[in-house]
């Protein structure tokens, strides 16, 4: 008999390996739990300012209550595009963010390597993250416009537990 564990968490390639996840949630929920240093670039500055206004709209146990569906994506952007996906990201992340289905929807830009891009979505459930990527805002910025930029994009789906 499987445990708990490996029945809900399912195995996935080794660039999301349970290290990886684990560090990313403890760099989200810092991100989530405590307002954005200021940051250099206009980018940086309006993505501070777009998670800062969901911070005080939610709250974590808000979030995970009930559980859902979470996405774990990593993007590394093409040489020379970081600027113009996080461009693209900034437009939108409040979007994302107001989807019914949406209980969290986080993106943050590595410091050491600013072509790097971390992604933590919970959905309600399946059918949420369905729809969101049939929003008319996951089509136009994100297949229409940020995917092309990409060098690499991966993503992991988990229950919450």
């Amino acid at each position: 008999m499987r445990s708990t564990h490996q029945r809900l968490v399912p195995r996935v390639h080794e660039a999301f390996s349970r290290r990886s996840v684990i560090r990313a949630f403890g760099a989200v929920l810092a991100i989530y739990l405590s307002p954005w240093a200021a940051a250099s670039s206009q980018a940086q500055q309006q993505g501070a300012r777009t998670m800062n206004h969901y911070a005080t709209q939610k709250s974590l146990s808000d979030a995970v209550d009930g559980g859902g569906l979470l996405v774990v994506a990593q993007w590394e952007a093409k040489p020379g595009e970081a600027d113009k996906v996080a461009a693209i990201l900034d437009r939108f992340l409040p979007e994302a963010q107001r989807e019914d289905g949406v209980k969290l929807f986080l993106i943050s830009r590595a410091k050491d390597n600013p072509a790097q891009f971390l992604f933590y979505e919970l959905f309600r459930d399946e059918a949420a993250f369905k729809a969101h990527q049939e929003s008319a805002h996951f089509k136009t910025w994100i297949a229409g416009e940020a995917l092309p930029l990409l060098a690499k994009r991966e993503r992991a789906q988990y229950a919450l537990m």
